[in-house]
């Protein structure tokens, strides 16, 4: 049976025969120490690989799309063929986006002209992106350009609405949802984290240029997390989990800007849980991760708008920048150490620190300290240059 490759014949190079009994056997010279050994040739495999062999795709690959691409959509029968391929292309090759998302969208201008037709297309889309766990942000994407590029906008509603219309769908059967079966609330968290995308990239342009977020979605998503919290199982509380990480500093951002206080109230509810639920150990540890991510705002870093010299109180990090000294016991202290502390003021004080640094011709080489007389002063030039400018460079930090 053929794997795929043509298979050019296999050629073998012959072995030598050995001399047969009969054959006369040169005698060898007595003079020579050890004879000639015999060479064998080991046979030599010729490659079963043929430049006429087809093409190689890796299982699962499809090429249907790339080779009807270029040719555009004529050769899909019908509309449903072409989203889903396009759809399909994407899920294998996410990065594609840029570069295709503008021919697809004016396909499906020439394309989509009925209310039937749109509603299609946002039903393939919807499926794609809760069916296929690692589509959801590129179908959120998807959506939000379309949202802004289709020009089809009938009176049932344009592209935007009616997608939203189906999220709703779905949306109202929350509660039930979060207590069904497995294979139900493994449907309903798909649609749950789709949301949550959606929430981050679906822009909505103001009559004056501005660019918000879908409200509706921001009530939507705090609905879902009491859905999830109010059926505390593993899978529930997992992902109320990921949807706080995916969109939590944006949905607290968006309440504080309203006087809300409702992520203080889902954190409420977290401890809650943690203390009273029945569910895993492994899950009760995401829950409280998740606390502490939210009590270091989310992992986002800002500057301070005022400066203030960092000290042991203000600075957890503040013995780390400083740095370590020897005693002549080769004992190393900071200025963590109380024992030392004396010492340690004293020695970042003195301009001795540096030596053979010279200031207004004195020499400040520090002899006879037995703090610095294990210090070489018979160092290369270029060790002992680059030596003085890195002592320097770390004064000049350290009293910034």
């Amino acid at each position: 049976m053929s794997d795929g490759f043509d298979r050019a014949p296999e050629q073998t190079k012959p072995l030598r025969a050995p001399p047969s009994s009969q054959d006369k056997i040169p005698q060898q010279n007595s003079e020579s120490a050890m004879a000639k050994p015999q060479v064998v040739v080991a046979p030599v495999l010729m490659s079963k690989l043929s430049v006429n062999a087809p093409e190689f795709y890796p299982s699962g690959y499809s090429s249907n799309y790339t080779e009807s691409y270029e040719d555009g959509c004529e050769d899909y029968p019908t509309l449903s063929e072409y989203v889903q391929d396009f759809l399909n292309h994407l899920t294998e090759q996410p990065g594609s986006f840029e570069t295709e998302i503008e021919q697809f969208a004016e396909t499906l201008n020439g394309w989509v002209t009925t209310d039937d037709a749109l509603q299609e297309l946002v039903e393939l889309i919807y499926q794609q992106a809760t069916s296929i766990p690692n589509f959801s942000y590129m179908g959120a994407r998807l959506c939000n350009y379309l949202s802004h590029h289709l020009t089809i906008s009938p009176q049932s509603g344009n592209f935007r609405q009616l997608l939203l219309q189906r999220c709703r769908t779905e949306y109202e059967v929350k509660d039930q949802a979060a207590k069904g079966d497995e294979v139900t609330r493994k449907r309903f968290h798909a649609f749950v984290l789709f949301l949550g995308e959606l929430y981050l990239n679906l822009e909505i342009k103001g009559t004056n240029g501005q660019v918000t977020r879908a409200d509706i979605l921001q009530v939507g998503l705090r609905e879902l997390l009491n859905a999830l919290f109010s059926n505390p199982m593993d899978d529930n509380l997992i992902c109320a989990v990921k949807l706080l990480k995916l969109t939590g500093s944006v949905l607290e951002d968006a309440w504080k800007e309203k006087g809300k206080m409702d992520m203080e109230e889902i954190i409420q509810r977290i401890e809650n849980v943690v203390l009273d639920a029945n569910c895993s150990r492994d899950v009760k540890q995401m829950l409280l991760k998740l606390v502490e991510l939210r009590s270091s705002n989310w992992g986002r870093v800002h500057a301070t708008s005022t400066y203030r010299e960092a000290t042991p109180e203000n600075d957890p990090n503040y013995f780390m920048n400083e740095p370590t000294f020897y005693t002549s016991d080769g004992v190393p202290f900071t200025a963590a150490d109380p024992d030392y502390q004396e010492k340690y003021q004293e020695l970042l004080e003195r301009e001795d620190f540096f030596p053979d640094y010279e200031e207004n011709g004195t020499d400040l080489s520090g002899a006879g300290d037995p703090y610095l007389d294990d210090i070489d002063d018979e160092m290369d030039p270029e060790i002992e240059e680059a030596y003085e400018k890195f002592c320097l460079e770390s004064e000049r930090k350290r009293k910034q």
